[in-house]
């Protein structure tokens, strides 16, 4: 299948009582929602109510033995390819959309992964947007205290602050600047009771190669990042600066981050797809567990259009191409988050990549494998 016409998935996550449930049964309520396959992982969960669960029962598929995460990894293959196979043999409703809503004690990478690596579920769905909830009431503890929430909250293409009503102003204000210091490039809605437009958590991702620049913008969130003016901010590229988040961001102050940053890199130069590649290698053999998402586009010579590359960790999504530049700026950009990776690491380890890696001819766009270790 091409890449727009996969099936988009979207992975809701967050930590024990962040509202996960409850958004869900909301949207699936929501007439825009009607053709969702949902995969939910009940293990310490509160289920949907029952009204939903039999008014819903053909497009519903409950795992009830274990954390989505890890120990059930094969039976959410398994899942999805199942719902496929129903589905092109008429056998459930003709789903347009999968959501999958994990545990809450659940790293998503591995759910990330396996809609990555794993060739029976990429070839016919593709990752649309990370979701991740957090609990207005307990979330600055949370962050203070757990690693998961944190890593939940910096892999995601969207932040749902719940129970807004619950906490005072202070406290959801800290919480909202704690999770844009986490992640900068994430969009960030406050929500009560599950109440939030559909449109905010679907089609984030860039599946088109005709994507306009404000889907691209709407992706990659670079609209949080602004040139670094200081001299020696260790851009890689003459001409090409290295970006920060946006000064005018509140960022708070004396709070824990466990070591994550984020960040944005800027490049005037084209790459051939060997060396950009080679780059993508060295830095996740060496670094991968703390390179917690990278995404961006690259001007790859002899392409139509810039590259779009995304990743988590150690693995990447097969490259996607565009038909052209969705602006004038036809520069390379990568948002980077990490954990406890210095940015001048990434960058000096970049610039005697770039300057050394051996050029080669860049195969034809049928060809092209995906970046680092992805299929």
């Amino acid at each position: 299948m091409s890449a727009a016409a996969k099936i988009p998935v979207s992975v809701i996550t967050g930590f024990l009582g962040s509202g996960k449930t409850t958004l869900l049964g909301k949207l699936l309520r929501h007439p825009g929602m009607n053709r969702v396959a949902v995969i939910i992982n009940e293990f310490g969960e509160q289920s949907i109510d029952h009204d939903l669960v039999q008014t819903s029962s053909e497009q519903m598929v409950v795992l009830d033995n274990g954390c989505l995460c890890c120990r059930v990894r094969g039976d959410l293959q398994e899942t999805l390819v199942d719902l496929w196979m129903k589905r092109r043999n008429g056998e459930t409703i003709d789903f347009n959309r999968v959501v999958i809503e994990t545990t809450g004690l659940a790293d998503p990478a591995p759910v990330i992964h396996t809609m990555i690596t794993d060739t029976s579920v990429c070839n016919t769905y593709a990752l649309d947007a990370v979701i991740t909830l957090v609990d207005a009431v307990n979330g600055n503890e949370q962050l203070d205290t757990l690693e998961e929430p944190v890593k939940q909250a910096a892999i995601a293409d969207r932040l749902v602050i719940t129970k807004t009503d619950l906490a005072s102003p202070e406290e959801v204000e800290l919480l909202e600047a704690r999770l844009r210091e986490l992640n900068p490039h994430a969009a960030i809605v406050r929500c009560v009771m599950g109440d939030l437009d559909p449109s905010f958590l679907v089609d984030v991702g860039v599946r088109n190669a005709r994507a306009s620049e404000a889907a691209i913008e709407r992706w990659l969130g670079s609209q949080a990042f602004v040139p670094i003016e200081a001299a020696g901010s260790g851009s890689v590229a003459p001409g090409a600066p290295g970006f920060a988040l946006r000064p005018d961001k509140p960022r708070p102050r004396g709070q824990h981050t466990a070591g994550v940053d984020s960040f944005c890199l800027y490049y005037d130069k084209s790459f051939t797809w060997k060396t950009f590649s080679i780059a993508m290698e060295v830095l996740t053999s060496l670094r991968g567990p703390d390179l917690l998402r990278v995404k961006g586009l690259v001007d790859i010579e002899g392409e139509r259009g810039p590259v779009v590359v995304q990743g988590v960790q150690h693995l990447f999504h097969p490259p996607v191409t565009l038909y052209a530049w969705p602006s004038d700026d036809h520069r390379s950009r990568l948002v980077f988050i990490t954990r406890n990776i210095p940015r001048a690491l990434i960058e000096n380890l970049l610039r005697a990549i770039f300057a050394t890696a051996p050029v080669a001819p860049l195969p034809t766009p049928e060809a092209v494998p995906a970046v680092a270790n992805g299929p």
